[in-house]
């Protein structure tokens, strides 16, 4: 049975219903952001001895071949796919690899917390989609704060300053394919299984990867880049099912914020593993992105009925 949990707003004295769905999706999005991270440190350290088509070519074959074994033990190998959700499906797949070619090729040249905070405007992106998509409602006050959200996003990539360069437009290339992917994870009906989901993203994103396999050199790989491609491969299923499951079961507008916890997994090994620190501009820009997500989210939790 679904359990309601209610969240008091000392301003207004009113009370606002938080769902058992909501609360999941946080807790997974959280765990995805976690795993995400992992993937992205790893697959860094890979980067200094691979290209990168080579690299995910390799970590798609660990995934793919996991991704399948569980997807047949759970007898979700071969759901029924309706004309629907084949349709949604080929969309999401779409912009996961937009979003996976764009992310690395900017991961591979530029620091970590850079690359992250760009993408922390995901969740704006996904409010604004939602509206003009799914028809919820968004008042101007939440506009407003999409606006200035891409202000920071503004701040961060910083066009025909010093520290731009085409890679930060690689960044913004995976911010909108992630999202153009979370939205169509959105309309993905309950009944196909999320391992198939990502099994099926994880197979065209390979098969792309080895498509432009020749436009890159093939380095040797040695024992440790494959302990390092199978860790990465670990972590990415976990972020694939994770973030498919919370888009799922919660609702767009609540869940996605929590993808702001990936900006302190991400300066931190940042900086541990890569000696990194992001700059002044990064970081302030990085705080209006958060900051306008989070009133957003709080706009959002108000207008929702009592």
């Amino acid at each position: 049975m679904s359990q309601d949990y209610r969240i008091n707003t000392s301003e207004t004295g009113m009370t606002v219903p938080l769902s058992a769905g909501n609360l999941r999706g946080a807790g997974l999005m959280v765990f995805g952001q976690i795993a995400f991270i992992g993937n992205v440190t790893l697959m860094k350290l890979v980067s200094e001895d691979l290209t990168l088509f080579q690299a995910l070519f390799l970590r798609g074959l660990f995934t793919v071949v996991v991704l399948g074994a569980l997807a047949w033990y759970r007898r979700e190998l071969f759901p029924k796919v309706t004309r629907s959700d084949g349709l949604v499906l080929s969309l999401r797949v779409a912009g996961e690899v937009g979003a996976a070619l764009c992310y690395f090729m900017a991961l591979f040249n530029m620091p970590i917390a850079n690359v992250t905070a760009i993408l922390l405007a995901v969740p704006l992106v996904l409010t604004l989609g939602a509206a003009l998509l799914f028809g919820e409602t968004v008042g101007w006050r939440r506009y407003g704060a999409i606006a200035l959200g891409f202000c920071g996003v503004l701040i961060i990539v910083r066009p025909g300053g010093e520290g731009f360069d085409v890679y930060s437009l690689w960044a913004l290339g995976s911010m909108l394919s992630v999202a153009a992917r979370d939205l169509a994870t959105r309309r993905l009906s309950s009944g196909l299984p999320s391992v198939f989901v990502a099994f099926v993203t994880g197979i065209v994103v390979t098969l792309v990867c080895a498509l432009l396999l020749p436009t890159m050199e093939w380095k040797a790989v040695t024992t440790g880049t494959v302990g390092l491609l199978a860790g990465s491969a670990a972590f990415i299923m976990l972020v694939h099912i994770s973030i498919i499951m919370a888009m799922r079961c919660g609702e767009v507008a609540f869940v996605t914020p929590f993808r702001y916890s990936l900006l302190v997994w991400a300066i931190a090994l940042g900086y541990l593993v890569f000696d990194e620190i992001p700059d002044r501009w990064t970081l302030t820009g990085s705080a209006i992105v958060v900051a306008t997500g989070i009133y957003s989210l709080w706009r959002q939790q108000r207008k929702m009925p009592v």
